[in-house]
């Protein structure tokens, strides 16, 4: 019985793990930046905020990762399609610069994409 209570218990938590990161409701937030503006990125309590950046086309920009969770997973911020990673201090921020890319939608993730965003270059 106690062993069918634990794993229940176990399952209930898996579950509401999955929900958090991957299927609840996310309050999304978004930000259009040129190159020459100031861009600062939180990242806290499992999310990017602003998690929607909008850029202009053909321009290199560099956006300001400003690491406030101190869990491994927000260590890193990964741009895999744009070929660009950068390793977030905890409590500093980090400049990341974003190459001139093509119109599009770009995610950028944690290296265990539990956080995750989307450039949109336009």
């Amino acid at each position: 019985m106690l062993a069918l209570l634990i794993n229940g218990i176990g399952l209930v938590l898996i579950a509401a793990i999955l929900w958090w990161f991957w299927l609840g409701p996310r309050r999304q937030t978004a930000a259009a930046v040129s190159g020459a503006e100031r861009l600062q990125i939180l990242v806290k309590d499992g999310v990017y905020e602003p998690d929607h950046i909008r850029l202009p086309a053909g321009e290199a920009a560099t956006l300001h990762f400003r690491r406030e969770d101190p869990s491994p997973c927000a260590e890193w911020v990964l741009f895999p399609d744009l070929e660009v990673s950068a390793q977030l201090s905890v409590h500093s921020d980090t400049a990341v610069k974003i190459p001139a890319a093509e119109p599009g939608e770009y995610p950028f993730t944690c290296q265990m994409q539990m956080y995750r965003g989307t450039l949109v270059v336009e």
